[in-house]
């Protein structure tokens, strides 16, 4: 079985992460979607909750697994046996970050390759952090995230 790891900080998922989890399907047996905990990001939404939003916007895909990992991603794809993991490039800008850390993780760990995969074109704007900025100032974000995630932003916004 050929496995593959998408990892990112999924705060919160976005159609994009989802078309470039169906683009993953269609060439690895499994997908984990893994939350990256960062200690030096502040997210929106705790890591229980974004492992809630991912296994409700994806439970759909049967070969899809939720999880969350803490320290490098080398470690944690060897872990899992994986033998991708997967990046979505959105932009240039995207592109010079994606191959300084594909290059590291290769030199950390020379088996592992990681695939770049592109989202629709709709989707080549999208970011969890405009998404993040919309629904704070009291847009509508049902065109960018899952329901379950808009209602989630919603909830969010009015308790802060």
């Amino acid at each position: 079985m050929k496995t593959a790891v998408y990892p990112g900080s999924f705060d919160p998922i976005t159609f994009g992460h989802i078309d470039v989890i169906e683009r993953a399907l269609k060439l690895f047996d499994k997908v984990i979607v893994t939350v990256a905990v960062n200690s030096s990001k502040a997210p929106l939404f705790t890591v229980d909750e974004r492992l809630y939003l991912l296994r409700e916007a994806t439970n759909k895909y049967k070969n899809v697994e939720v999880d969350a990992f803490d320290g490098l991603l080398v470690d944690y794809v060897r872990q899992r046996k994986a033998i991708a993991v997967i990046r979505g490039l959105r932009a240039m800008t995207d592109f010079e970050y994606e191959l300084q850390m594909a290059l590291l993780n290769r030199r950390l760990y020379s088996e592992l390759e990681t695939v770049f995969l592109m989202p629709k074109e709709k989707y080549t704007y999208l970011s969890s952090n405009f998404v993040r900025e919309i629904a704070t100032l009291g847009g509508d974000v049902s065109q960018f995230v899952p329901s379950v995630c808009k209602k989630a932003l919603l909830k969010k916004m009015k308790h802060q």
